[in-house]
């Protein structure tokens, strides 16, 4: 298996933000595929998802002033439409003409404004845990979030130092883990290895672009774009999700024609690595089926979904 990974620098075309990527697998042997993250990540989502996609040729852009790309050289270049426009970007420098556009959080709402602003690049959707609209208003099931982000926004533009220097000492830290053990993530399912670099990759992003691009987020929607989408679709809920409550979910497969839809009961936000083989057979299978077109009866399959059967 070739998991060797090599790494590429995409130019925004708007403002000439460069773009940072990586890459691994095959190319010519089946249908590329393309990471979407969620606002704060940089991969740590994608963990086990990785391997299993064996030597599908794969690519994992890193978003403006995440990870290894630096922030843009417009401030305010940060919008969902920017990220979209960025995935088509790195899809050129990378030689793909078209990729499944595989979104976690966030990343649901960068794939969909993908396929409304870029259709042709898009061969399918897998939508996970994400919302097509306005997120903010559902987040732990009220509003507050959304109501409280201007006056977040102001602080954070006020004293930035002051609260980058919090994040960074508080964040990566077992403290900050054992909260979102408590708060969202299920701690039964998830390895301290398998979240901690997520807290390590936020404890890194300037907190000003962080809420610039939550800001963002919370006013997007593509809700409308839903009913028109032709794409193979694949969504994937966690029944206790508090971020994305899984009635989003439903309702987006529902909007969506043809689609797909696997709700896992037990899982939270972070599914992909609470439950990976369940969600990775399912998406390993759904992309050879509706994308590749291909028999995926060589797939094996993982216990919980016989379980779950």
């Amino acid at each position: 298996m070739n998991k060797q990974t090599a790494w590429g620098y995409a130019v925004a075309p708007g403002d000439g933000s460069p773009l940072f990527y990586e890459s691994w697998g095959e190319r010519g042997v089946t249908t590329p595929v393309l990471l979407c993250d969620g606002i704060g990540c940089d991969g740590y989502v994608w963990r086990y998802l990785k391997s299993d996609l064996g030597t599908r040729f794969t690519l994992h852009p890193h978003y403006r002033g995440h990870g290894r790309t630096a922030a843009p050289k417009d401030p305010t270049r940060v919008t969902i439409a920017d990220l979209a426009d960025d995935v088509a970007c790195v899809l050129d420098d990378a030689l793909v003409d078209r990729a499944v556009l595989v979104g976690h959080s966030m990343g649901v709402q960068v794939a969909l404004e993908t396929y409304r602003r870029h259709a042709s690049r898009v061969a399918g959707l897998v939508l996970v845990c994400g919302a097509s609209s306005h997120p903010l208003r559902t987040f732990k099931g009220s509003a507050a979030l959304e109501d409280l982000l201007p006056t977040i926004q102001k602080w954070v533009q006020r004293v930035p130092g002051i609260v980058n220097r919090l994040t960074r000492a508080v964040l990566p830290t077992r403290l900050a883990y054992e909260v979102a053990s408590r708060l969202e993530i299920r701690r039964e399912l998830v390895e301290p290895a398998d979240f901690m670099p997520y807290l390590e990759g936020m404890a890194r992003i300037d907190t000003r672009l962080f809420v610039a691009m939550l800001a963002s987020a919370g006013q997007h929607s593509a809700d409308d774009l839903l009913p028109t989408i032709t794409a193979p679709t694949l969504v994937v809920a966690g029944g206790r999700d508090g971020f994305t409550p899984p009635e989003r979910s439903r309702a987006m497969a529902e909007e969506i024609p043809g689609a797909e839809l696997l709700e896992i009961a037990n899982a939270s936000h972070t599914a992909p690595i609470e439950r990976p083989h369940l969600v990775d057979w399912t998406i390993r299978d759904f992309i050879a089926r509706r994308v590749d077109n291909a028999d995926p009866g060589s797939l094996p399959r993982p216990n919980d979904l016989i379980a779950r059967e």
